[in-house]
């Protein structure tokens, strides 16, 4: 405004005023260059420092502006740079945090600092999401490095399979073909195999292609996201991890929501949003709408069907004997154990069966060329 005034002041007449911002032609410099994937350990450390500051009786706008200051990840300095402004002109934590967040905070955190706000508990609601976060932090953390190792031996081995038929077999072959020896039925079926991937392996890559644009479109509908949910859970092994994990989740979840004071239907509602099994989450969002119609909440995911059976029992002694949160924190450390325990057991098993798969196929080929090696010495 005082850039408008002072044009008014030192001209006659103003036919035209466009605000421009301040980055110029070479304004792609100036942007963040960062991902904009929230960092769960920058932000677990962000929710104990707002716990132990404020417990230590520092206002909050100076408690944002500290965390602030000492916050390394840029999406959430940027955020809490834009809180310590709102806060300071008298805005709320958590209606702050929602708005400048935006999908990138988790709603549990939202809604608990809410609740931690109106009660006058905002350290205690810090704590408590600190802790929930971190705790769902390590649990991820464990199930996605137990499963990375397999997955990365399966890579490996696709692509020493993939240079040996494409490269390494041509070239015996060549040998073959100039010794004009009758080969082994075992290595004419290798070399079938190496004119295929040789001859088609743009239609191969083609069809890798086509099937991941599939999963990525369709994966992004409201019918393929449940389908791809529904088929996770039918998997041997991989499926009861998956409800494992959302057992998990729907415990911890609701213990934290319940403990900050959140009623049972919006603990339903959030809980149901942390869930990655899109299937689940979507059944579990809809215990809210069967609470409000006076039902309880075992009934409701005893219809449902989606929980395992210890859950939903669980669930409804708390219920009945009015210890819900107490139940839920026993459970959940329960099924944080079973998870653990399942993941170690799937690797355990996976592994071998890696094993007895690569060894089949190294065998395979060396016995092929092996074979024809002693075909050609017989014609020598």
């Amino acid at each position: 405004m005082d850039a408008v005034d002072h044009i008014r002041e030192t001209c006659d007449i103003v036919l035209k005023i466009t605000p421009v911002n301040g980055e110029g032609g070479m304004g792609f410099l100036n942007k963040d260059l960062g991902g904009t994937k929230l960092n769960m350990k920058a932000f677990t450390l962000m929710c104990n420092q707002f716990a132990i500051i404020i417990k230590a009786g520092i206002p909050i706008s100076r408690t944002v502006h500290l965390i602030a200051a000492k916050t390394t990840d840029k999406n959430l300095k940027r955020i809490l740079n834009q809180v310590a402004g709102d806060v300071e002109s008298g805005r709320s934590v958590a209606a702050s945090f929602e708005e400048r967040g935006g999908k990138l905070l988790p709603p549990t955190f939202i809604e608990t600092i809410r609740a931690g706000e109106e009660s006058g508990s905002l350290d205690s609601a810090f704590q408590s999401v600190g802790d929930h976060l971190d705790k769902q932090t390590k649990m991820a953390g464990k199930v996605k490095s137990a499963l990375s190792y397999p997955a990365f031996v399966m890579v490996i081995a696709i692509a020493v399979v993939v240079v040996l038929m494409v490269k390494v077999v041509p070239t015996f072959t060549s040998i073959f073909d100039s010794y004009g020896a009758e080969l082994p039925a075992i290595t004419k079926s290798l070399i079938a195999l190496s004119n295929f991937f040789t001859k088609y392996w743009m239609v191969l890559l083609g069809i890798g292609v086509a099937i991941f644009l599939f999963y990525k479109i369709y994966g992004n509908t409201e019918e393929g996201r449940l389908k791809f949910a529904q088929w996770q859970l039918k998997l041997p092994v991989l499926g009861e991890i998956a409800e494992l994990n959302s057992a998990s989740q729907f415990a911890n979840s609701m213990a934290t929501m319940l403990k900050a004071g959140l009623p049972m239907t919006k603990s339903i509602s959030i809980t149901a949003k942390v869930i990655d099994n899109y299937f689940i989450s979507q059944e579990v969002g809809k215990y809210a709408g069967k609470l409000e119609e006076g039902r309880s909440l075992g009934a409701s995911m005893r219809e449902s069907g989606v929980m395992p059976d210890i859950l939903i029992d669980m669930v409804s002694v708390g219920e009945e004997t009015g210890e819900m949160e107490s139940t839920l924190t026993t459970i959940a450390n329960y099924y944080d154990v079973e998870l653990e325990t399942a993941v170690a057991a799937a690797i355990a098993k996976l592994e071998p069966a890696l094993l007895v798969v690569l060894a089949g196929i190294a065998g395979y080929i060396v016995i092929a060329i092996y074979m024809s090696i002693f075909s050609m010495y017989s014609v020598m």
